[in-house]
């Protein structure tokens, strides 16, 4: 990394092969491999079968996301957090998530409606779907108590997800529990978490209008 960052090597310059490199640096060639498939998966090294690697011509630089636990989140801003449970209730999905899961649309999951607060103002509406096949233990689970995001953060293995972040208008329901006009420009994020090829929840959050998300690369 040191050598690419440096520019010894340079964009697009065959770097060295792994037997050369572990003579170089007094390894075994696996620690070398492991070294490579590492700083491929950093966008830094462009690996092909048979052809060698190659320093990186547009290296990929990539965002840290975490799945954020809400209370958390609001309380770092400082402000204090509560939130309620809107509805709370195991029935069928609609087909749009059970197709987006995979699952079929004949199996029950529990889907709860929450709405989060900073400081006693609306702070983001989420409607969110569980795999109880997945998280049968959340059955038992007060949701008043702790809410679900924190709990499945806290309690079930996530191992992969696939999110996407968009502007939306706001809708009738969201605009009234965010306290806004229907139809105004909110932060919208729609979050698949899976537990290896299960899926374990999906989510939409509607945040209040003003929401800013800061992240690192």
């Amino acid at each position: 990394m040191r050598r690419i960052l440096e520019r010894i090597w340079l964009p697009g310059d065959m770097i060295p092969n792994e037997i050369d490199l572990a003579e170089e640096f007094g390894c075994a060639r696996a620690t070398v491999n492991r070294a490579m498939r590492a700083l491929a998966e950093e966008g830094l090294l462009e690996r092909r079968r048979k052809a060698g690697t190659r320093v990186a011509l547009n290296p990929i630089r990539k965002a840290t996301l975490e799945i954020p636990i809400t209370r958390l989140e609001v309380e770092q801003r400082g402000w204090a957090w509560r939130h309620s449970v809107l509805e709370r209730a195991e029935t069928l999905p609609p087909v749009s998530v059970a197709s987006r899961l995979g699952l079929s649309d004949d199996v029950e999951m529990l889907h709860v409606r929450s709405l989060h607060y900073a400081d006693n103002h609306p702070f983001l509406y989420e409607d969110r779907w569980v795999n109880l096949s997945e998280v049968a233990a959340i059955r038992d689970v007060n949701l008043q108590a702790i809410d679900a995001n924190e709990w499945l953060v806290q309690n079930t293995p996530l191992t992969k997800g696939d999110i996407s972040f968009s502007a939306a208008n706001a809708t009738k329901q969201e605009a009234e529990l965010l306290q806004t006009s229907e139809g105004e420009a909110i932060f919208v994020i729609d979050r698949t978490t899976w537990n290896g090829d299960i899926p374990v929840t999906i989510v939409r959050l509607a945040y209040t209008p003003g929401y800013r998300m800061h992240t690192e690369i």
